[in-house]
């Protein structure tokens, strides 16, 4: 799985952190960013859904 941010489309609504705490975080000005060692989307279903919460469709997932 690729995961890829668009981080001069986030608005850093932070429903991504909320949805896969686990892969997502936010950095200080509130945009998305992958956690160290979670490029690979470590818990690939909420990580689709993440993508699909996020309000301006900032983060694209693709297979492998």
């Amino acid at each position: 799985m690729a995961i890829a941010i668009d981080t001069g489309a986030c608005i850093g609504a932070g429903q991504c952190a909320l949805t896969a705490p686990g892969v997502f975080t936010q950095d200080d000005d509130g945009i998305s960013e992958l956690l160290p060692g979670r490029e690979d989307g470590a818990g690939g279903a909420l990580v689709r859904e993440a993508a699909r919460a996020c309000p301006v469709s900032a983060i694209s997932v693709r297979e492998t």
